[in-house]
């Protein structure tokens, strides 16, 4: 587990820097900077599980938001066909942005979740 959490770390520190460009990186650097501070503590195994907890709601909640926005990911896939989100970074079609940002949402939700079941089983052990 500690070398999932510090390669998650690095990748999302990673994540975090390219969100410098995007068109709003003071949602997207916090987004995944968040998720490197959780495989951090988890790393170092001073992570709470209620910060992850909340990082999973939070995260949820703005995933589903993405999936039925307008132009979201829904829209991506029912009128333009899941066309292809890696075909240019340019993210000149906001649907392809939009389910860009899910997936983005979905990696961090699933190493959240990773790291949750994980502290769970191990503070059930220490009891």
């Amino acid at each position: 587990m500690k070398a999932f959490n510090l390669v998650f770390v690095v990748l999302f520190i990673i994540f975090a820097a390219l969100q410098y460009n995007d068109p709003d990186p003071y949602v997207w650097m916090p987004i995944y900077l968040y998720g490197a501070l959780i495989c951090w503590l988890a790393y170092k195994g001073e992570l709470k599980p209620i910060l992850v907890f909340i990082g999973i709601a939070v995260y949820a909640a703005y995933a589903v938001y993405l999936f039925v926005a307008p132009d979201g990911v829904l829209s991506w896939i029912k009128d333009h066909n899941a066309e292809n989100i890696a075909e240019t970074m340019k993210a000149e079609k906001p649907w392809i942005e939009d389910a860009r940002e899910f997936f983005g949402l979905a990696i961090l939700i699933t190493v959240l979740i990773i790291n949750y079941i994980h502290i769970r089983k191990r503070l059930s052990k220490s009891v």
